[in-house]
């Protein structure tokens, strides 16, 4: 939901070895989604933020993103620990959580265990969150 961060976290992704897509909300996730399923390159795996001021939020993109790809792999991230979607993300779809505020490398952790089809540690993951 925030530009700046979403940059950062697109550099530091790619300084990792991953190749990034950066979309401001779901509309545009949505279109970048299908036209790589279509042309035969698809992604590995897709970071949603739950909220988007202006524009479709990660648990809505994710029920779409589902409908053109049953088994997508996605890692839900948002600030807002009281949401149902993170403490049971399973249920809305998503393989893996981080809370923000979250580390880089929490991030990392929690994308390579989504790609490679690893449980995550929610434990873990929640164990930055200020809100929790």
């Amino acid at each position: 939901d925030d530009d700046t961060l979403r940059k950062v976290l697109g550099r530091v992704l790619k300084e990792a070895g991953y190749e990034v897509t950066l979309t401001s909300e779901g509309n545009e996730a949505l279109r970048e989604y299908s036209n790589a399923k279509e042309g035969k390159s698809p992604f590995d795996a897709v970071i949603l933020d739950l909220t988007i001021p202006g524009g479709m939020g990660g648990k809505e993109t994710m029920e779409r993103i589902k409908t053109i790809d049953p088994d997508v792999k996605a890692v839900v991230a948002s600030g807002f620990a009281n949401d149902n979607a993170l403490s049971e993300y399973r249920k809305y779809g998503f393989s893996g959580v981080v809370s923000k505020p979250y580390k880089v490398e929490e991030m990392e952790e929690v994308l390579t265990s989504v790609i490679n089809g690893q449980s995550t540690n929610t434990d873990l993951l929640l164990s930055n969150c200020k809100h929790c």
